[in-house]
């Protein structure tokens, strides 16, 4: 119990901040939860929330087919096609106006009172669920034996958060590599002063055969070393220690055209497609440091026909602009998003200009920003930072500033793809992992889903409103475990409890996993958190709800009425998940919704009393 007044000074902050999130997902064309807009709706009358116009100094492709104008403090994208200039209106979020909400939402976190009544509910969830297990596990049991077929093996789900570079085992990529010796021994695979290198050479350069190979060899495992230092944690990408190998069997971007990779990757396909029931979202980069990344990627995707009903991918930007800034290779931060999003541009209005790339884009369903959180930003984003153009530092931008400029970019394109009748794409980045916890108020207000989210264990009051809103939370427990957090303080079994909207994920095999099993991540959380058969499946019907497989799919893997809200939307035969859960965290969720949105209608109507009252005294 609180007194009204904290219940209604809190329910305040929490609905503005609801607002807030919704704002931005509708302008970027993003989902937002249905049961939470539903329960706003009542207040739209009284809150505006409309965005207007975009800072971006992006800059502009112009050819003799398309001409765009993109200028600053303009709210519209124009181009010129065959001579005949037409005005798109295309909506982008408001610098200074993104900048208040976040300055808004960091004194929200903060605020003392709002912090206590936030922890009071996510207290009160905890002891909730521990209660219904209490009364409904042998029910939930009973519900999972009468479902015919299902079990937690074959029931859909979705590896939400996985890098493709190391999406396979190492004794899978150390068969490959001892397969490829074998037969392309001759292969030239990369020029080294001018001349080729058969593979046969390259290995031969490191006194190593076929023979020699082991998975000791190779060392990609993460092991205690790895604890805190994500610069050795990224160093077990290469290969028996050599960055050579890494550009030649995991790069798409090599002499041989990633040939190798594609093989790897199909193999990993073909293993997915044998199992039917697991299906993954793969990480590719995408760097920023030319304009031709995308074709060339593409050009490897049709190329190796790395397609499969099983697989979406991801597009991620490591956060890399001041390295590419100290090599010469970019002069300031705009000239890196044109070279990321200025193909996007190109083929959303003529496919036929970059034809792979329209055909890659088709199974394409957002992008990733990805780094080593715990880096120190010397820079605070705020109206005086400069702007991309301007952004010649030798620092690098900040997580924030990265994250605003790639969601104000993907807002214009993806008003722009819907116009020409294409899929909007999301943005799902790394978020929460380690560093400040303002990265992920910045993944609240502009992300659709997060990977890791960590950090919200120390942020009581953002971790309530990722649980209002329910933004998707891709974890990786055997990551963590050796990156940054032990299993036995790792909050996912917390999160799941309180009903946040949480999923299993194996983020990089290559180093985490043993077998060729994809449920490796998945059976070892179940062991060590005692998770039940139940909470299995709501963690794969999660993942498959968050991921961006088409609703076609879904319809397909949860059955027909998955959209709806409540027991309604849940279909046992195909998630194995208990209606009994189903409906307690539906009514759970509304409960809260119904809590501070009730707390704010009791004011506004005893506001509205007692002005009437003094209005018929002053009579």
């Amino acid at each position: 119990k609180v007194p009204f007044t904290d219940l209604l000074d809190a329910a305040k902050c929490v609905v503005k901040a609801l607002f807030i999130r919704q704002k931005y997902m509708g302008l970027s064309l993003q989902s937002f939860c249905r049961t939470t807009a539903r329960y706003l709706e009542i207040f739209m009358m009284n809150h505006s929330h409309a965005c207007t116009s975009m800072w971006l100094d992006a800059c502009l492709f112009l050819d003799s087919a398309h001409t765009f104008c993109w200028q600053q403090r303009v709210s519209c994208l124009s181009f010129d096609v065959a001579n005949r200039s037409t005005e798109l209106d295309l909506p982008y979020p408001d610098l200074q106006e993104y900048i208040a909400d976040m300055n808004v939402m960091m004194a929200l976190i903060i605020n003392g009172p709002v912090k206590s009544f936030c922890y009071r509910r996510l207290q009160y969830l905890s002891s909730k669920f521990q209660m219904h297990i209490l009364l409904n596990e042998m029910k939930e049991l009973a519900a999972q034996k009468k479902v015919p077929h299902r079990d937690f093996y074959n029931i859909r789900k979705v590896d939400t958060h996985i890098h493709a570079s190391s999406c396979m085992n190492q004794k899978h990529l150390l068969r490959f590599i001892k397969r490829a010796m074998k037969k392309y021994p001759k292969e030239i695979v990369r020029v080294e002063n001018g001349k080729g290198q058969t593979l046969m050479e390259v290995f031969e350069t490191m006194n190593l055969t076929a023979f020699d190979l082991s998975v000791d060899t190779l060392d990609m495992h993460a092991d205690r070393n790895t604890f805190h230092r994500f610069d050795k944690f990224n160093a077990k990408y290469n290969p028996i220690g050599e960055s050579i190998l890494r550009e030649i069997f995991i790069k798409t971007d090599n002499y041989i055209e990633g040939k190798y990779f594609g093989h790897i990757i199909k193999e990993v396909m073909a293993d997915l497609e044998e199992s039917k029931y697991q299906n993954v979202e793969l990480r590719l980069s995408i760097y920023g440091r030319s304009r031709d990344e995308w074709d060339k990627l593409a050009q490897w995707a049709v190329k190796h026909r790395v397609y499969s009903t099983n697989v979406r991918w991801l597009v991620q930007v490591p956060r890399l602009f001041d390295v590419y800034h100290t090599k010469k290779q970019l002069c300031n931060f705009q000239e890196m998003l044109e070279n990321i999003f200025m193909p996007l541009f190109e083929v959303t209005v003529n496919p036929g200009s970059h034809p792979e790339l329209h055909l890659f884009l088709q199974h394409v369903v957002g992008f990733d920003s990805v780094d080593d959180e715990s880096k120190p930003e010397q820079h605070i984003f705020n109206l005086d930072s400069p702007l991309p153009v301007n952004w010649t530092e030798e620092d690098n931008p900040p997580y924030s500033y990265y994250l605003y400029y790639m969601y104000a970019n993907m807002t214009v394109l993806n008003h722009l793809r819907r116009q020409r009748g294409f899929h909007a794409l999301v943005l799902r980045p790394h978020c929460g992992e380690a560093g400040p916890i303002h990265h992920l108020v910045s993944g609240f207000m502009l992300s659709e889903n997060i990977s890791h989210g960590l950090l919200l264990r120390k942020a009581p009051v953002l971790q309530y409103l990722y649980y209002l809103a329910q933004i998707g939370i891709a974890m990786s427990p055997l990551s963590n475990n050796s990156l940054f957090l032990s299993y036995h303080r790792n909050p996912l079994p917390e999160y799941l409890s309180r009903g946040l909207m949480v999923s299993l994920s194996t983020d990089d095999p290559l180093q985490f996993h043993f077998t060729k099993c994809m449920l490796n991540c998945d059976i070892i959380v179940c062991y060590v958190w005692k998770l039940s058969s139940c909470d299995m499946c709501e963690l794969a019907r999660n993942s498959v709800l968050m991921s961006g497989f088409s609703d076609r799919v879904k319809c397909s893997w949860l059955g027909p009425k998955h959209i709806k809200e409540g027991q309604e939307s849940n279909d046992i035969r195909r998630t194995n998940v208990p209606d009994i859960r189903v409906a307690y965290r539906y009514e759970t969720m509304c409960e809260e919704l119904n809590l501070i949105t009730q707390a704010i209608r009791t004011d506004e109507l005893e506001t509205i009393e007692e002005e009437g009252s003094l209005y018929m005294g002053a009579v």
